[in-house]
């Protein structure tokens, strides 16, 4: 009995402190800051690049535009890109040394152009500091929808399933910058799917944006 109230004795102070502590901070409170920067109509031109096929590669030019519900979800209403062509070294070379006809389907199923639509899902927006001397505020966002696309060969106009990913940079209310990298599947009628990657960077107008 001596042993334990010798105990308590040393340990009371301990446990008065903490008391204290706790009534003068109860709990741990966190809060979620509101994002500075919010989208609505969304106007679109970019630039990009077809990099996945070897007989040629596309460089792209593309304007869209996109309606945003929320600051999470968006509707691309509409986008069209044009390609410009040119062969690879690999063509040439089969060409030039090997006299393969440029005739079979795998030299000529080459994108002009393309046209689609896309629900636009944004679930992750920060910010960072550069250099500890200005804030950027960025956002992630994935992409799916359908498209239309005109390849240069009997094929004619082709539906595909469009799917991909991209990120947001803001400079302000009225200006950002994003990074899209999508994959047009697109249903042949030879009955194979043929995927046309597109990785594009691009300059947004914003419209009746607030902070």
């Amino acid at each position: 009995m001596r042993y334990a109230l010798l105990i308590l004795l040393f340990l009371a102070p301990g446990l008065a402190r903490a008391q204290a502590e706790a009534l003068e901070n109860p709990g741990a409170v966190s809060a979620i800051q509101e994002r500075q920067y919010r989208m609505h109509h969304e106007l679109l031109l970019g630039v990009g690049v077809l990099p996945d096929d070897a007989f040629y590669k596309g460089l792209i030019g593309t304007v869209s535009y996109t309606y945003h519900f929320s600051d999470s979800f968006a509707w691309q209403v509409g986008r069209g890109s044009y390609s410009k062509n040119f062969q690879t070294g690999l063509r040439t070379q089969l060409e030039r040394d090997f006299e393969v006809a440029p005739t079979s389907s795998a030299y000529e199923e080459q994108v002009q152009w393309m046209v689609g639509s896309d629900l636009m899902w944004s679930p992750l927006y920060g910010k960072v500091a550069l250099l500890n001397e200005k804030v950027l505020h960025f956002e992630a966002f994935l992409l799916g929808g359908g498209s239309v696309v005109k390849i240069n060969r009997t094929d004619g106009f082709r539906p595909a399933a469009n799917v991909g990913l991209g990120l947001r940079l803001f400079k302000g209310d009225t200006v950002s910058f994003r990074l899209d990298v999508t994959n047009n599947a697109v249903f042949t009628r030879a009955s194979h799917i043929n995927n046309v990657l597109t990785v594009q960077l691009g300059t947004a107008f914003n419209f009746g944006a607030t902070e």
